[in-house]
């Protein structure tokens, strides 16, 4: 079975936030070895439909977006188009499967950001998405990732690794290894519910219960099934 390596959360400079350019972006993706980059701009494609144009060989760019909720923030993967604004979570959850498109939740208890899940109330809506990302790349402390990996667990949900990169020093710091093709909409479910391992640029093999896996240098577990 081929491996592939995903990252389902990365900005450019298409985002307000963001300062890379989305052939910088994917040039250094395809350094850090990943074969799967969703470019996931703040409630805009046009990063993603560029960045696919400048994709180098051996990297397929998914054309995603981070949409912004009077909840908090979600992320969508392979959208034709982008969502209105001013939606609800729930309604932009209905407006991106319309699309045929999947989605999950980025950085659920991060209470320096747009986090869904820092409210109790919103949890009800984790079972409506595809993934939870258990481990990402720019939270504020090691802390709000083991919270993330325990909700994973306790859900016994899809659980993924993302950079959340919106720097080019930070494309592939956290990323995620899985079996199959990640290449369609059907590829990917497919490979979120298989065997997967969450990497980053320290990586050290897994130990102990999932909830003590992202330790400080502790940047690799593979999810329980």
């Amino acid at each position: 079975m081929n491996m592939s390596r995903v990252d389902l959360h990365c900005h450019t400079s298409a985002s307000f936030d963001g300062v890379a350019a989305p052939d910088a972006v994917v040039a250094r993706a395809v350094e850090r070895g990943l074969t799967h980059l969703a470019i996931t701009d703040h409630d805009t494609l046009d990063g993603a439909l560029r960045a696919v144009d400048e994709a180098p060989e051996g990297l397929h760019v998914i054309v995603g977006c981070e949409v912004s909720t009077p909840e908090g923030d979600l992320v969508f993967a392979f959208l034709r188009q982008a969502l209105p604004r001013g939606l609800s979570a729930r309604e932009a959850i209905a407006a991106g499967r319309e699309q045929g498109a999947l989605v999950g939740i980025p950085h659920p208890f991060d209470r320096t950001r747009r986090s869904l899940l820092c409210d109790p109330a919103n949890e009800v809506l984790a079972s409506e998405v595809d993934w939870i990302e258990a481990s990402n790349g720019r939270v504020a402390t090691d802390a709000v990732n083991r919270q993330a990996a325990r909700l994973v667990q306790k859900l016994g949900a899809p659980g993924v690794g993302a950079s959340d990169a919106h720097t080019l020093l930070e494309v592939g710091t956290a990323w995620t290894s899985m079996e199959g093709d990640p290449s369609t909409p059907d590829g990917l479910l497919a490979a979120l519910h298989g065997p997967m391992t969450i990497m980053g640029l320290a990586a050290k093999p897994p130990e102990g219960p999932l909830e003590r896996l992202l330790e400080p240098t502790k940047r690799r577990f593979r999810m329980a099934r």
